[in-house]
């Protein structure tokens, strides 16, 4: 709404832009503050390098969320700094969704974790199901370059390299 204020009362071209959930390079793998990505990863990495028998995602896996790489942000904050002209926001993500399950099962082969994965019904799921609509940013243009599992991969290179863990 500020924003969309400043439009209206001073001429200014600010743009309000709202991302999907993010990760990247230089994410938190902390074990008690990241989120959904860098700490699954974290998760499944330990698991490995430890030759523990299994990983525990909470929940039932069923929950659908939309992941969006950082790098695919800025691109995307780029272009709408560029052609954007309107003062009503903006959602940038792929449009795509898949389930937590799903995101464990890439994350394992990402990581190369050979156990299994456990679901612990117990933990809440939150929202079953949370994606963007992102027709207006790909109207302008936009799409995203990272695929899921290739924005892992280089997230887990990264975090290998930086002793993330």
């Amino acid at each position: 709404m500020l924003c969309e204020k400043y439009w209206g009362q001073h001429k200014k071209r600010f743009i309000s832009a709202m991302p999907t959930n993010l990760y990247g390079p230089g994410d938190d793998f902390h074990p008690e503050t990241s989120h959904v990505i860098p700490g699954m990863m974290r998760r499944f990495h330990e698991a490995k390098v430890t030759h523990t028998g299994e990983v525990v995602v909470w929940g039932t896996g069923k929950p659908m969320r939309e992941f969006l790489h950082v790098d695919d942000l800025a691109n995307a904050l780029v272009l709408l700094m560029q052609v954007h002209e309107s003062p009503d926001f903006i959602n940038v993500g792929t449009g795509r969704d898949c389930t937590i399950g799903e995101l464990a099962e890439t994350m394992k082969a990402v990581v190369g974790y050979p156990g299994k994965i456990e679901y612990d019904p117990s933990k809440p799921d939150g929202t079953p199901r949370k994606v963007l609509d992102v027709s207006r940013i790909m109207a302008l243009g936009w799409k995203p370059r990272y695929s899921l599992e290739h924005g892992l991969r280089q997230v887990y290179q990264w975090a290998l390299e930086h002793n993330a863990f």
